[in-house]
Protein backbone atom coordinates (compact mmCIF):
# COMPACT_ATOMS: atom_id res chain seq x y z
CA UNK A 1 0.00 0.00 0.00
CA UNK A 2 2.79 2.38 0.95
CA UNK A 3 4.62 1.52 -2.26
CA UNK A 4 1.50 2.37 -4.34
CA UNK A 5 1.23 5.80 -2.66
CA UNK A 6 4.92 6.38 -3.34
CA UNK A 7 4.44 5.50 -7.00
CA UNK A 8 1.50 7.93 -7.30
CA UNK A 9 3.61 10.68 -5.70
CA UNK A 10 6.41 9.92 -8.17
CA UNK A 11 3.93 10.04 -11.08
CA UNK A 12 2.64 13.44 -9.93
CA UNK A 13 6.17 14.72 -9.52
CA UNK A 14 7.04 13.47 -13.02
CA UNK A 15 3.92 15.12 -14.45
CA UNK A 16 4.80 18.45 -12.86
CA UNK A 17 8.41 18.32 -14.01
CA UNK A 18 7.33 17.42 -17.55
CA UNK A 19 4.86 20.33 -17.63
CA UNK A 20 7.54 22.66 -16.31
CA UNK A 21 10.01 21.43 -18.91
CA UNK A 22 7.42 21.86 -21.68
CA UNK A 23 6.66 25.43 -20.59
CA UNK A 24 10.34 26.28 -20.46
CA UNK A 25 10.92 24.93 -23.96
CA UNK A 26 8.00 26.75 -25.60
CA UNK A 27 8.93 29.69 -27.79
CA UNK A 28 5.87 31.59 -26.51
CA UNK A 29 5.57 33.24 -23.12
CA UNK A 30 3.00 31.52 -20.87
CA UNK A 31 1.41 33.29 -17.90
CA UNK A 32 -1.51 31.99 -15.85
CA UNK A 33 -3.52 33.97 -13.30
CA UNK A 34 -6.05 32.31 -10.95
CA UNK A 35 -9.47 33.57 -9.81
CA UNK A 36 -7.81 35.35 -6.86
CA UNK A 37 -5.72 37.28 -9.38
CA UNK A 38 -2.49 35.65 -8.32
CA UNK A 39 0.13 34.68 -10.89
CA UNK A 40 0.46 30.89 -10.88
CA UNK A 41 2.69 30.24 -13.91
CA UNK A 42 5.45 32.27 -15.50
CA UNK A 43 7.83 30.55 -17.92
CA UNK A 44 11.27 31.57 -19.18
CA UNK A 45 9.93 33.31 -22.28
CA UNK A 46 7.65 35.39 -20.04
CA UNK A 47 10.70 36.41 -18.03
CA UNK A 48 12.49 37.38 -21.25
CA UNK A 49 9.64 39.50 -22.62
CA UNK A 50 8.72 41.27 -19.37
CA UNK A 51 12.21 41.49 -17.81
CA UNK A 52 10.69 40.08 -14.60
CA UNK A 53 11.89 37.09 -12.59
CA UNK A 54 9.53 34.17 -12.07
CA UNK A 55 10.73 33.94 -8.46
CA UNK A 56 9.55 37.50 -7.88
CA UNK A 57 6.11 37.31 -9.49
CA UNK A 58 4.86 33.74 -8.84
CA UNK A 59 2.00 33.68 -6.32
CA UNK A 60 2.07 37.49 -6.35
CA UNK A 61 -0.83 39.79 -7.30
CA UNK A 62 -1.54 40.54 -10.93
CA UNK A 63 -0.65 44.21 -10.38
CA UNK A 64 3.04 43.27 -10.48
CA UNK A 65 2.82 42.80 -14.28
CA UNK A 66 3.44 45.62 -16.79
CA UNK A 67 0.37 47.82 -17.25
CA UNK A 68 -0.62 46.87 -20.84
CA UNK A 69 -0.30 43.14 -20.04
CA UNK A 70 -2.17 43.49 -16.75
CA UNK A 71 -5.06 45.31 -18.45
CA UNK A 72 -5.59 42.70 -21.16
CA UNK A 73 -5.62 39.89 -18.55
CA UNK A 74 -8.05 41.87 -16.33
CA UNK A 75 -10.29 42.37 -19.35
CA UNK A 76 -10.64 38.60 -19.78
CA UNK A 77 -11.06 38.01 -16.02
CA UNK A 78 -13.93 40.50 -15.89
CA UNK A 79 -15.70 39.65 -19.14
CA UNK A 80 -14.88 35.94 -19.43
CA UNK A 81 -14.24 36.58 -23.14
CA UNK A 82 -11.04 35.58 -24.88
CA UNK A 83 -8.83 38.24 -26.45
CA UNK A 84 -7.48 36.78 -29.68
CA UNK A 85 -4.81 38.23 -31.97
CA UNK A 86 -4.22 41.16 -29.63
CA UNK A 87 -1.16 43.39 -29.68
CA UNK A 88 0.40 45.38 -26.83
CA UNK A 89 3.56 47.40 -26.22
CA UNK A 90 6.10 46.49 -23.56
CA UNK A 91 9.48 47.87 -22.52
CA UNK A 92 8.33 51.50 -22.84
CA UNK A 93 6.84 50.94 -26.28
CA UNK A 94 9.98 49.50 -27.90
CA UNK A 95 8.70 45.92 -27.88
CA UNK A 96 5.55 44.85 -29.75
CA UNK A 97 3.98 41.67 -28.36
CA UNK A 98 1.18 39.56 -29.78
CA UNK A 99 -1.33 38.26 -27.20
CA UNK A 100 -3.88 35.48 -26.87
CA UNK A 101 -5.73 35.50 -23.55
CA UNK A 102 -8.53 33.09 -22.60
CA UNK A 103 -10.33 31.58 -19.61
CA UNK A 104 -9.47 28.05 -18.51
CA UNK A 105 -12.67 26.05 -18.50
CA UNK A 106 -14.03 25.20 -15.06
CA UNK A 107 -11.11 26.80 -13.23
CA UNK A 108 -11.94 30.51 -13.31
CA UNK A 109 -8.33 31.27 -14.15
CA UNK A 110 -6.80 32.96 -17.17
CA UNK A 111 -3.98 31.80 -19.41
CA UNK A 112 -2.09 34.36 -21.49
CA UNK A 113 0.12 33.36 -24.41
CA UNK A 114 2.52 36.04 -25.65
CA UNK A 115 4.96 36.13 -28.54
CA UNK A 116 7.50 38.68 -29.73
CA UNK A 117 6.34 40.36 -32.96
CA UNK A 118 9.83 41.57 -33.91
CA UNK A 119 10.58 38.55 -36.19
CA UNK A 120 7.17 38.94 -37.87
CA UNK A 121 7.74 42.66 -38.39
CA UNK A 122 11.19 41.94 -39.82
CA UNK A 123 9.64 39.43 -42.22
CA UNK A 124 7.04 42.00 -43.28
CA UNK A 125 9.79 44.53 -43.97
CA UNK A 126 11.67 41.95 -46.02
CA UNK A 127 8.51 41.14 -47.99
CA UNK A 128 7.97 44.82 -48.76
CA UNK A 129 11.59 45.02 -49.89
CA UNK A 130 11.06 41.97 -52.11
CA UNK A 131 7.97 43.61 -53.63
CA UNK A 132 10.01 46.69 -54.47
CA UNK A 133 12.77 44.53 -55.94
CA UNK A 134 10.17 42.64 -57.99
CA UNK A 135 8.96 45.95 -59.45
CA UNK A 136 12.53 46.91 -60.33
CA UNK A 137 13.02 43.43 -61.79
CA UNK A 138 9.93 43.75 -63.98
CA UNK A 139 11.17 47.10 -65.30
CA UNK A 140 14.64 45.64 -65.91
CA UNK A 141 13.14 42.68 -67.74
CA UNK A 142 11.10 44.94 -70.00
CA UNK A 143 14.19 46.97 -70.90
CA UNK A 144 16.36 43.86 -71.29
CA UNK A 145 13.97 42.19 -73.71
CA UNK A 146 13.76 45.28 -75.90
CA UNK A 147 17.57 45.54 -75.99
CA UNK A 148 17.93 41.79 -76.58
CA UNK A 149 15.62 41.85 -79.58
CA UNK A 150 17.53 44.74 -81.15
CA UNK A 151 20.88 43.14 -80.33
CA UNK A 152 20.20 40.04 -82.42
CA UNK A 153 19.85 42.05 -85.62
CA UNK A 154 22.71 44.45 -84.79
CA UNK A 155 25.14 41.64 -83.93
CA UNK A 156 24.27 39.82 -87.17
CA UNK A 157 25.11 42.83 -89.33
CA UNK A 158 28.20 43.76 -87.27
CA UNK A 159 29.55 40.24 -87.72
CA UNK A 160 29.03 40.60 -91.49
CA UNK A 161 30.84 43.95 -91.48
CA UNK A 162 33.77 42.45 -89.58
CA UNK A 163 33.91 39.58 -92.06
CA UNK A 164 33.88 41.89 -95.08
CA UNK A 165 36.25 44.49 -93.58
CA UNK A 166 38.88 42.42 -91.83
CA UNK A 167 41.44 45.21 -92.14
CA UNK A 168 39.20 47.82 -90.51
CA UNK A 169 40.29 49.09 -87.11
CA UNK A 170 36.89 49.96 -85.65
CA UNK A 171 34.96 46.87 -86.68
CA UNK A 172 36.59 44.47 -84.15
CA UNK A 173 36.14 47.06 -81.38
CA UNK A 174 32.44 47.45 -82.22
CA UNK A 175 32.02 43.68 -82.30
CA UNK A 176 33.71 43.27 -78.90
CA UNK A 177 31.59 46.04 -77.34
CA UNK A 178 28.42 44.48 -78.78
CA UNK A 179 29.31 41.20 -77.10
CA UNK A 180 29.86 43.08 -73.82
CA UNK A 181 26.41 44.73 -74.06
CA UNK A 182 24.87 41.37 -74.85
CA UNK A 183 26.53 39.92 -71.74
CA UNK A 184 25.15 42.75 -69.56
CA UNK A 185 21.64 42.22 -70.92
CA UNK A 186 21.92 38.49 -70.30
CA UNK A 187 22.83 39.18 -66.67
CA UNK A 188 19.76 41.41 -66.34
CA UNK A 189 17.60 38.60 -67.68
CA UNK A 190 18.97 36.28 -65.03
CA UNK A 191 17.49 38.55 -62.36
CA UNK A 192 14.04 39.08 -63.85
CA UNK A 193 11.42 37.42 -65.98
CA UNK A 194 9.69 39.02 -68.99
CA UNK A 195 7.41 41.98 -68.36
CA UNK A 196 3.66 41.79 -68.95
CA UNK A 197 3.16 42.26 -72.70
CA UNK A 198 1.21 45.05 -74.39
CA UNK A 199 -1.02 43.17 -76.82
CA UNK A 200 -2.20 44.19 -80.30
CA UNK A 201 -3.41 42.51 -83.48
CA UNK A 202 -0.43 40.89 -85.22
CA UNK A 203 0.25 38.36 -87.99
CA UNK A 204 2.18 35.42 -86.57
CA UNK A 205 3.67 34.45 -89.93
CA UNK A 206 5.34 37.88 -90.13
CA UNK A 207 6.80 37.37 -86.64
CA UNK A 208 8.18 33.96 -87.64
CA UNK A 209 9.59 35.32 -90.93
CA UNK A 210 11.41 38.12 -89.11
CA UNK A 211 12.78 35.75 -86.44
CA UNK A 212 14.04 33.34 -89.13
CA UNK A 213 15.70 36.23 -90.95
CA UNK A 214 17.55 37.18 -87.75
CA UNK A 215 19.10 33.70 -87.42
CA UNK A 216 20.10 33.40 -91.09
CA UNK A 217 23.71 34.25 -90.34
CA UNK A 218 24.00 31.57 -87.63
CA UNK A 219 22.30 29.02 -89.90
CA UNK A 220 24.71 29.69 -92.79
CA UNK A 221 27.75 29.81 -90.51
CA UNK A 222 26.92 26.34 -89.20
CA UNK A 223 25.97 25.03 -92.67
CA UNK A 224 22.41 24.12 -91.70
CA UNK A 225 19.26 23.99 -93.77
CA UNK A 226 15.93 25.64 -92.99
CA UNK A 227 12.46 24.71 -94.13
CA UNK A 228 9.23 26.51 -93.36
CA UNK A 229 5.68 25.44 -94.08
CA UNK A 230 3.18 28.14 -93.14
CA UNK A 231 0.07 26.06 -93.82
CA UNK A 232 -2.30 27.88 -91.43
CA UNK A 233 -4.79 29.85 -93.58
CA UNK A 234 -5.26 32.46 -90.83
CA UNK A 235 -2.52 33.83 -88.58
CA UNK A 236 -4.05 36.95 -87.02
CA UNK A 237 -3.91 36.90 -83.23
CA UNK A 238 -3.83 39.18 -80.21
CA UNK A 239 -0.23 39.36 -79.03
CA UNK A 240 3.01 41.25 -78.53
CA UNK A 241 5.20 41.07 -81.62
CA UNK A 242 8.50 41.64 -79.83
CA UNK A 243 7.93 39.12 -77.04
CA UNK A 244 6.67 36.41 -79.40
CA UNK A 245 9.71 37.07 -81.58
CA UNK A 246 11.92 36.60 -78.51
CA UNK A 247 10.11 33.36 -77.64
CA UNK A 248 10.63 31.87 -81.10
CA UNK A 249 14.22 33.16 -81.29
CA UNK A 250 14.95 31.21 -78.11
CA UNK A 251 13.56 28.05 -79.76
CA UNK A 252 15.52 28.71 -82.98
CA UNK A 253 18.79 29.32 -81.11
CA UNK A 254 18.33 26.12 -79.11
CA UNK A 255 17.68 24.16 -82.31
CA UNK A 256 20.75 25.63 -84.03
CA UNK A 257 22.99 24.84 -81.05
CA UNK A 258 21.69 21.25 -80.93
CA UNK A 259 22.57 20.46 -84.57
CA UNK A 260 25.74 19.57 -86.43
CA UNK A 261 26.50 20.81 -89.97
CA UNK A 262 23.95 19.40 -92.40
CA UNK A 263 21.10 19.48 -89.89
CA UNK A 264 17.71 20.96 -90.70
CA UNK A 265 15.52 23.47 -88.84
CA UNK A 266 11.84 23.15 -89.67
CA UNK A 267 9.18 25.73 -88.79
CA UNK A 268 5.60 25.00 -89.71
CA UNK A 269 2.14 26.26 -88.80
CA UNK A 270 -1.31 24.70 -88.87
CA UNK A 271 -4.78 25.77 -87.84
CA UNK A 272 -6.60 23.92 -85.07
CA UNK A 273 -10.41 23.97 -85.05
CA UNK A 274 -11.07 23.24 -81.38
CA UNK A 275 -10.19 25.51 -79.80
CA UNK A 276 -9.77 27.96 -82.68
CA UNK A 277 -6.02 28.40 -82.60
CA UNK A 278 -2.77 28.20 -84.53
CA UNK A 279 -0.04 25.70 -83.73
CA UNK A 280 3.62 26.41 -84.52
CA UNK A 281 6.07 23.52 -84.61
CA UNK A 282 9.79 24.21 -84.35
CA UNK A 283 11.71 21.00 -85.06
CA UNK A 284 15.38 20.15 -85.43
CA UNK A 285 17.43 17.09 -86.31
CA UNK A 286 19.85 17.59 -83.45
CA UNK A 287 21.09 15.54 -80.50
CA UNK A 288 17.72 15.40 -78.78
CA UNK A 289 16.90 15.55 -75.08
CA UNK A 290 17.18 12.74 -72.56
CA UNK A 291 13.79 11.51 -71.34
CA UNK A 292 14.77 12.22 -67.73
CA UNK A 293 15.32 15.91 -68.58
CA UNK A 294 12.05 16.53 -70.45
CA UNK A 295 10.03 17.10 -67.27
CA UNK A 296 12.40 19.83 -66.05
CA UNK A 297 13.04 21.51 -69.38
CA UNK A 298 10.98 24.65 -68.62
CA UNK A 299 12.27 25.12 -65.06
CA UNK A 300 14.20 28.34 -64.47
CA UNK A 301 17.97 27.77 -64.18
CA UNK A 302 17.75 24.16 -65.37
CA UNK A 303 20.12 23.63 -68.29
CA UNK A 304 22.08 20.85 -69.91
CA UNK A 305 24.40 23.30 -71.70
CA UNK A 306 27.92 23.92 -70.42
CA UNK A 307 27.54 27.71 -70.48
CA UNK A 308 23.74 27.98 -70.43
CA UNK A 309 21.77 30.09 -67.95
CA UNK A 310 18.68 27.87 -67.95
CA UNK A 311 16.41 30.86 -68.57
CA UNK A 312 15.66 30.70 -72.31
CA UNK A 313 12.92 28.06 -72.23
CA UNK A 314 11.53 29.32 -68.91
CA UNK A 315 11.14 32.79 -70.45
CA UNK A 316 9.66 31.31 -73.63
CA UNK A 317 7.02 29.38 -71.67
CA UNK A 318 6.11 32.45 -69.64
CA UNK A 319 5.67 34.54 -72.80
CA UNK A 320 3.48 31.84 -74.35
CA UNK A 321 1.38 31.54 -71.19
CA UNK A 322 0.90 35.32 -71.04
CA UNK A 323 -0.51 35.01 -74.56
CA UNK A 324 -2.97 32.38 -73.23
CA UNK A 325 -1.14 29.69 -75.16
CA UNK A 326 0.59 26.40 -74.41
CA UNK A 327 3.99 24.92 -75.24
CA UNK A 328 4.89 21.23 -75.29
CA UNK A 329 7.95 19.29 -76.35
CA UNK A 330 8.74 15.88 -77.73
CA UNK A 331 12.23 14.56 -78.28
CA UNK A 332 14.23 11.47 -78.99
CA UNK A 333 17.97 11.29 -78.27
CA UNK A 334 20.13 11.47 -81.44
CA UNK A 335 17.02 12.04 -83.61
CA UNK A 336 15.89 15.54 -82.77
CA UNK A 337 13.43 17.68 -80.86
CA UNK A 338 10.12 19.36 -81.69
CA UNK A 339 8.47 22.17 -79.74
CA UNK A 340 4.76 22.81 -80.29
CA UNK A 341 3.44 26.28 -79.46
CA UNK A 342 -0.34 26.73 -79.61
CA UNK A 343 -1.80 30.25 -79.54
CA UNK A 344 -5.44 31.37 -79.75
CA UNK A 345 -6.41 33.09 -83.02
Amino acid sequence: MDSERALRRDDRAYGLSFADALNDCLDAAIITVNHDRLITAFNKQAEKLTHLSAADVLNSPLKGLPGPLRRVIEQTLESGQAVENGEISLDHGSLRVGTFVSMQKGKGSVIAVLHDLAPVQKLERNMRQLDRLASVGALSASMAHEIKNAMVAIRTFVDLLVKENKGGELAPIVSREMRRIDSIVSQMLRLAGPAKPTLASIHLHSVLDHALHLVEHQVHAKKLKTRHEFAAPADLLHGNEYQLQQAFLNLFFNAIEAMSPGGELTVKTEKLARPRSIRVTVADTGIGIASGDLGRLFEAFFTTKKHGTGLGLAITRRIVQEHKGTITVESEPKKGTAFHVTLPL
